[in-house]
């Protein structure tokens, strides 16, 4: 595999390093969309970064012989990048509407079942129940309920300040991805978490989560619910802080949340990110039309072919 150079190469090793810690991504996973990028940039000659829709245009052009899933691939990675970019700020917009869209069916997204929620939750009250608990028990405890219970993604939770959650205001106000605010609910478990977390952060720090001279980052908190996860039983390809935040929509939903509303306490732009980003099975959905729709509650209408003479 031919490496990208330049400003490319940065662009691409810091897209990697956010799947790795924030998606979870799997080597292979991780590999391939390297190969897919590194293929790009060196056809576009160093230009990946900077490409307008036309130079993608171009690109997509010399995939004609490639089969339809190789295509569907190859564009995925590259719209994947492009909004990684533009939700950084590394450029003002995002020009993959010039790729193509074979038709591919979207994998669904990994997902732990309560069972695996309680268990993780289990392990963190085992880590707590000793004399003298550890200050990275209790660090521990918030971050998990803040990514549980709130769906806070892995940057936004790394780099709160250390006065954004206040003990009696149950919500907070987040700028995510994009530059855009959202209001975003903080529950009684995790605000007591918290607060029992804050006594140990030092006074002069700006962050929540200090380490070092800066925050806790993004592929240390990864490592940290991975260790979690093998405790508690949980495989590590089956757990990440973007699993958690998944969990947290999926089970929301599944609890009859309002999707606009879900959709709000993520902060998506579009509700179809909303509605794939939230796995749930037909049986749910069509007990939610049987039981929340207005037609419910009104009586069969009889066809009057049916009726006794």
């Amino acid at each position: 595999m031919t490496l990208a150079s330049g400003p490319d190469r940065a662009l691409i090793d810091r897209f990697l390093e956010m799947l790795a810690a924030e998606a979870g991504a799997a080597r292979n996973t991780l590999l391939a969309y390297a190969t897919d990028l590194n293929g790009a940039s060196s056809l576009l000659q160093g230009g990946l970064g900077a490409a307008d829709g036309a130079a993608l245009a171009r690109l997509a052009e010399s995939w004609a012989a490639l089969a339809r899933s190789t295509v569907a691939r190859k564009s995925a990675a590259l719209r994947r990048f492009y909004a990684f970019l533009a939700d950084e700020g590394l450029r003002a917009d995002d020009p993959s509407a010039a790729l193509p869209r074979p038709t591919a069916v979207r994998p669904l997204p990994k997902i732990l079942g309560h069972a695996d929620v309680e268990a993780l939750f289990a392990e963190i009250a085992r880590g707590l129940a000793i004399v003298a608990p550890p200050p990275a028990a209790w660090r521990l405890a918030a971050l998990i309920e803040l990514l549980y219970g709130s769906g806070l993604r892995a940057t936004e939770l790394v780099s709160l300040p250390r006065k954004a959650i206040s003990p009696d205001r149950p919500f907070l106000i987040l700028k995510g991805k994009g530059g855009r605010e959202r209001l975003v609910p903080i529950s009684d478990r995790a605000r007591q978490a918290v607060a029992e977390w804050g006594r140990l952060v030092p006074a002069d720090s700006l962050w929540l989560f200090p380490s070092g001279k800066t925050h806790l980052s993004r592929m240390r908190l990864y490592q940290l619910i991975r260790e979690l996860g093998g405790r508690a039983g949980i495989p590590p390809d089956r757990i990440s802080p973007h699993v958690l935040r998944h969990a947290f929509a999926t089970h929301l939903l599944e609890g009859g949340a309002d999707l606009r509303a879900l959709q709000a306490m993520l902060g998506h732009a579009d509700i179809a990110t909303t509605q794939i980003y939230t796995h749930v099975d037909s049986r749910r959905l069509v007990e939610l039309v049987n039981q929340r729709h207005p037609l419910a509650d009104m009586k069969p209408r009889v066809d009057a072919r049916a009726r006794p003479a």
